[in-house]
C-alpha cells in the first residue's frame, strides 16, 4: 500500500496540520511516511501545500507527482494540482470555496462544503477537518483513532480542549461521504 497526496489550499486554512496529522498517524500505526511542506511567499492568505506519503514500504522520496489522493481547499489549488491525479485516483474539492466541478472523468471527486459544515459546528477554522474525515472515510488510509493520537503531537496539549469540536468535524466529513450526496458547488 502506498498512498501519494497533495493538500493544498490558502495559508491558514490547515493545509499543514491535515498532512502533519496524517504523516503522525501513520507512524502511530507503524507505517512508512513523509511530509513535504510547501509555503508560498506571502504568511497567511498566500498558497500553501504539503505531499503526504503514508506506506508500508520504504519511502524513495518525499515528493509527489503523481497523486493517488488531492486535497483542494481553493480553487488555485484545484486549478493546479487536478492533473496531478493519476487515472482511478482520488479528488476532494471544497464545494464552499471552489465554484466549478472537476474537468476529469477518470478519477473519483468528491465535493464537500466543508466551510458551510464548519460554520455550522460553529467554528469556521475546523473547515480543513471536515475535509480531513471524508479524505478518510473513502480511503481508510489511517484510522481515525490515530488521528485522534496525533492531534496532540500536533497541537500540542494546550489545545486538547479543541479535540472533542475537531472530532465532531471530522465525523460530519465522514458522513458527507457515506450519505446520498447532490453535487453542490
Amino acid at each position: 500500500m502506498e498512498e501519494r497526496i497533495i493538500i493544498a489550499g490558502f495559508g491558514g486554512q490547515g493545509v499543514m496540520a491535515m498532512g502533519q496529522l496524517l504523516t503522525y498517524s501513520g507512524m502511530i500505526e507503524d507505517k512508512k511516511v513523509s511530509w513535504l511542506p510547501s509555503y508560498g511567499p506571502e504568511m497567511r492568505g498566500g498558497t500553501a501545500n504539503c505531499n503526504v506519503i503514508i506506506s508500508t514500504d520504504p519511502v524513495g522520496s518525499p515528493v509527489v507527482i503523481e497523486a493517488t489522493t488531492a486535497i483542494v481547499l481553493n480553487k488555485p489549488s484545484l486549478d493546479k494540482f487536478e492533473s496531478t491525479v493519476v487515472p482511478g485516483g482520488k479528488l476532494f474539492i471544497n464545494s464552499s470555496l471552489i465554484d466549478r466541478k472537476s474537468t476529469r472523468d477518470d478519477i473519483d471527486i468528491y465535493y464537500v462544503p466543508a466551510n458551510e459544515i464548519a460554520n455550522e459546528l460553529g467554528n469556521s477554522r475546523i473547515a480543513n477537518m471536515v475535509m480531513l474525515g471524508a479524505y478518510l472515510e473513502v480511503t481508510h488510509t489511517v484510522e481515525v483513532e490515530s488521528i485522534y493520537k496525533a492531534f496532540g503531537k500536533v497541537f500540542g496539549e494546550s489545545k486538547a480542549h479543541l479535540l472533542p469540536l475537531n472530532k465532531e468535524a471530522l465525523d460530519r466529513g465522514r458522513q458527507m461521504v457515506t450519505q446520498p450526496q447532490a453535487e453542490t458547488v
